[in-house]
């Protein structure tokens, strides 16, 4: 997938479908995320090549359905974000090694299992520095607003409640309806939330619609939520990218001053 692409719209030329189907091992984020590339995945599988859905694999939650969880016809579907949680990364590091072990040849197994190490040590550091990132929002603060259903993970790891999105639901395709503006406009008053977090694969005209609906005091921070930057563009690996993330929320989260 390219720098800055939607998951959920990203699809494959016909090239890299074929691609797939000669693999020694096709590792996916499943859950229902690669909505245009889940028919290659079975395809690949049809033909013989062994896959590794890592969503299914590292425990998923499931969206509550409602305000805070999407709409009630996604009740209980799993929701395929959790990378928004480091220690499901961890999880999900050690399976693809010893998938990679299992089923593809002339790897260096000594390698493969040192790089896991190092990186599931990185991953940790990383769990460590979120927690204290966080420890400096006042409770009453720590309340998400996004595009869409995309932190629930992180909100259960680190202690978030989340309000509601923009797009009630786990995928970018829907769209809102103006009773759920209206909804969700209400649960801010309700919180005293201000602070929206949008995709930056997505425009942020919809969050923009709540400033006119709140009015016009709502800050709309940019969250690297569903694909990497460019190289340099500030989030081009997976641990640059939370690290970006967890500094934006901090800040946007944070009051200025004791009395705000």
């Amino acid at each position: 997938m390219k720098a800055d692409a939607d998951p959920h719209s990203f699809g494959l030329s016909a090239v890299q479908a074929a691609e797939l189907e000669r693999a020694d091992l096709v590792v996916f984020n499943g859950l229902g995320l690669e909505e245009n590339v889940l028919r290659h995945v079975d395809a690949a599988r049809r033909s013989g090549v062994p896959t590794l859905e890592v969503g299914r694999a590292v425990g998923p939650l499931t969206f509550r359905g409602g305000a805070d969880g999407g709409p009630e016809e996604e009740a209980g579907q799993p929701d395929p974000h959790f990378w928004t949680d480091p220690d499901r990364m961890r999880r999900a590091t050690g399976l693809i090694a010893d998938r990679i072990v299992e089923h593809v040849d002339a790897v260096d197994e000594s390698a493969i299992r040192a790089n896991a190490a190092r990186y599931d040590r990185e991953l940790a550091d990383l769990t460590t520095w979120m927690e204290k990132s966080f420890d400096r929002i006042p409770e009453d603060r720590k309340a998400l607003v996004t595009n869409h259903h995309v932190f629930g993970y992180l909100a259960d790891r680190f202690g978030f409640r989340v309000i509601g999105a923009v797009v009630p639901s786990g995928t970018t395709l829907a769209s809102p309806s103006s009773s759920d503006l209206r909804s969700l406009t209400r649960a801010m008053r309700e919180a005293g939330v201000r602070t929206v977090f949008a995709d930056s694969s997505q425009p942020t005209r919809l969050a923009e619609v709540l400033r006119t609906e709140l009015g016009g005091r709502v800050e709309v921070v940019e969250l690297y939520s569903e694909s990497l930057t460019a190289k340099g563009g500030g989030a081009d690996t997976y641990l640059r990218m939370m690290r970006a993330n967890t500094t934006a929320m901090t800040d946007g989260l944070v009051p200025d001053s004791p009395g705000d």
